[in-house]
């Protein structure tokens, strides 16, 4: 079924619009929450509570990208997952590891002042993946909104692991050098 139908399903509250989409999107979302939490069940509960997200949010809205609504919304969940139990365990992982990398070139935000920046970090952001080539790109989104591990990165597109730990080497120092001349204070 193709999303203008699956968004027609939600907005005549048709309850086939769930399992249509978890049909369409259930891997994809699966994906998104496992490589952040990497826990079974926590993944589930995630992809559950998009799914009834999306239905809480269709209507009054309807996304232009049905996917990326989707991934964000998982993703989102599954970050603060991830934070809820980090705060309980205190453990380490891939998502920490990923998270210190971009420390040193993304601000943090706590105030008000800086959520209104953290919006024009995003379009920033947004411009400067445009600026990188398709592989480089790929590779930074695999990394920081996938939260892949560095040998999963290498066999997915070919690369040697050093290749790529190269590359995000880079590209991190360009997303730096970028939001800098944008008058981004680091």
């Amino acid at each position: 079924m193709k999303d203008a139908e699956i968004l027609d399903l939600y907005w005549a509250r048709d309850e086939r619009a769930i399992a249509e989409t978890q049909s369409a999107y259930g891997n994809y979302c699966y994906s998104i929450a496992w490589h952040i939490l990497y826990d079974k069940e926590d993944s589930d509960e995630c992809v559950n509570d998009t799914w009834f997200r999306a239905w809480k949010a269709i209507p009054p809205g309807r996304p232009g990208k049905f996917s990326l609504f989707l991934g964000t919304i998982t993703r989102n969940l599954s970050l603060d997952r991830w934070k809820e139990r980090r705060t309980m365990k205190r453990g380490g992982g891939e998502m920490t590891v990923a998270l210190d990398e971009l420390a040193e070139c993304v601000p943090d935000v706590h105030s008000t002042e800086d959520a209104v920046a953290a919006a024009e970090l995003e379009r920033l952001l947004d411009a400067f993946l445009h600026t990188l080539s398709e592989k480089d790109c790929n590779v930074f989104l695999r990394r920081y909104w996938y939260v892949e591990e560095y040998g999963e990165i290498a066999r997915r597109y070919g690369m040697n692991l050093n290749t790529v730990k190269t590359s995000l080497f880079r590209t991190r120092n360009k997303l730096k050098d970028y939001l800098e001349r944008e008058g981004i204070v680091l």
